[in-house]
């Protein structure tokens, strides 16, 4: 694990270092449970990412082969969303996607959703988006991420 901070921002080298900064930036709130990487059917593991909170919504753009996928139940949502494209600190686009879960207390039901995003240019990582999920299984939620 090698995570830094520089301008008040934090920097790591793998997904490992955006779990360790997911968990503690949960812990703030209803802290993550569990964690899953996403992939592409194509096998890629970068992409861009558009999110709107408010609506519940997020959309992963594969950077290889331009596959779009509605992460999570956002399907659900996403005829009322406005979905954002997220930008780094150092202006890339491209990311490692993290996703991590909140559960409630005695299920495996999904209380809170977060994603988190490590920089392919810079190294930033952190929770660039999250919001209450009242999604069900927390299984069969990431096994759509």
């Amino acid at each position: 694990m090698t995570i830094s901070m520089k301008n008040g921002y934090y920097y790591g080298e793998n997904l490992s270092d955006l779990e360790t900064e997911m968990a503690r930036f949960s812990a703030l709130n209803y802290p993550s449970s569990l964690f899953r990487s996403s992939s592409c059917a194509c096998g890629g593991s970068d992409f861009k990412l558009q999110t709107d909170e408010e609506a519940g919504v997020a959309r992963r753009i594969c950077a290889v082969c331009n596959l779009q996928h509605l992460m999570g139940d956002s399907a659900e949502y996403v005829e009322e969303s406005n979905p954002d494209d997220h930008i780094c600190v150092c202006d890339a686009t491209i990311f490692a996607l993290l996703s991590g879960v909140a559960l409630y207390p005695d299920s495996n039901d999904v209380r809170w959703y977060y994603i988190g995003c490590h920089c392919r240019n810079c190294g930033l990582i952190g929770v660039f988006a999250h919001w209450k999920c009242e999604a069900g299984d927390a299984a069969a939620f990431l096994d759509n991420i």
